[in-house]
């Protein structure tokens, strides 16, 4: 979404991030936080303890990258939900070195990423040159570092090498290949450019499990046409609307991302034997949120917390310029009755809603647990 928006990481700890560009977001799930133990034995029974996470993503999981590669981030922005799924410490952004402690992991996320690598048109429509595979390779040369470092014993604030296939992969991006798609080529481009984005994450899997990654956890896109801004910026087609009021053909292009990245999912799974990969279905959770917002408390599902003036979109905590004034984009009073914190983003509530909804894997193929994402069912 074009020149304006900012993100908010949503995975975990401290956030900052995003710059002028609205990369596109619409999940937020919380990074679990880490036990010292132990990954439970492969198909056994139990919990899994992972003593460490490593996670790949965009603004939905971001936790400081962006923000410590560019600037930091003003009030409101920094502000996260932490999940209390597995009981684990935070883990901090890869690029924020300045305090980290990566012993139990790095977020590797930064807002406005892709993944199919920037070229120069969706660098210049402010996209983040930090695609999917070069946070492999920023991945690989941590890891390497770490074993170097812990041949020379040191181990202040750097992860166990042991710990590197005990440890729980999640990734959560591609939304910002579909609105990079949206809002630069035309809808045939869009859906004929889908196979190649998702054989580009297979094969970011497939690196990670040839470094030694056993457990995934892998989320879709969410239903990125019910996004506040999506439905703004689409008012003028009332027949575009769903029955819901969000953007019919931009969730079209998200379920069939969706149903080409579960396939790939499926193939990993006969080609990674060693692998447990658990394909989580946010899109569907997160629709059934909006459909049901009043049941939930929520007013207005598909509008937003921040300050607006009519259907110009101020981000939070910035100013902007409307019909020769300038608006400051202030924060409701009210959030926790808001799906969406800025039209983007969701807000604390939404998210603890949507998590809560997943962690139990009733949204997940295999349908387990994130608890047991290191179980073969």
């Amino acid at each position: 979404m074009d020149g304006k928006g900012q993100v908010r990481g949503q995975l975990g700890l401290k956030v900052g991030l995003g710059v002028g560009v609205l990369v596109a977001v619409a999940f937020s799930f919380i990074l679990p936080r880490v036990r010292e133990t132990n990954l439970a034995s492969p198909g056994g029974p139990g919990t899994c303890r992972f003593p460490a996470i490593y996670n790949f993503g965009d603004s939905n999981s971001d936790t400081g990258g962006r923000s410590a590669v560019f600037y930091r981030i003003p009030s409101p922005y920094g502000e996260t939900f932490f999940a209390e799924m597995l009981g684990l410490p935070s883990v901090s952004a890869y690029l924020d070195s300045v305090g980290s402690d990566f012993r139990h992991g790095a977020n590797f996320a930064m807002g406005g990423s892709t993944i199919q690598p920037v070229n120069g048109r969706l660098f210049e429509a402010r996209f983040s040159p930090i695609s999917l595979e070069i946070q492999l390779s920023q991945f690989q040369q941590f890891k390497a570092r770490a074993r170097e470092l812990h041949g020379k014993d040191v181990t202040s604030g750097i992860p166990n090498p042991e710990d590197f296939s005990k440890a729980l992969y999640m990734m959560d991006i591609g939304q910002n290949d579909l609105w990079a798609g949206v809002t630069l080529a035309t809808e045939d481009q869009l859906r004929a450019s889908v196979p190649n984005i998702t054989n580009r994450f297979a094969s970011v899997v497939e690196q990670l499990y040839k470094e030694g990654a056993r457990a995934f956890w892998i989320h879709n896109t969410g239903p990125i046409g019910c996004l506040p801004m999506s439905v703004m910026l689409n008012r003028q087609n009332p027949d575009n609307m769903d029955p819901i009021g969000c953007v019919k053909s931009q969730n079209e292009i998200a379920q069939e991302f969706n149903l080409q990245l579960k396939e790939k999912v499926s193939e990993l799974r006969a080609k990674l034997v060693e692998a447990r990969l658990t394909y989580v279905d946010i899109y569907s959770a997160k629709y059934v949120l909006i459909a049901e917002a009043e049941k939930h408390g929520f007013v207005d599902p598909l509008g937003y917390c921040c300050s607006r003036a009519g259907d110009a979109y101020i981000p939070c905590g910035m100013k902007t310029v409307v019909n020769g004034e300038e608006v400051y984009g202030s924060a409701c009073s009210n959030l926790s009755q808001y799906i969406s914190w800025d039209g983007i983003h969701y807000s604390h509530v939404a998210n603890e809603w949507v998590a809560k909804k997943i962690e139990d894997g009733s949204f997940s193929d295999p349908p387990v647990p994130i608890s047991r994402a290191c179980h073969n069912l």
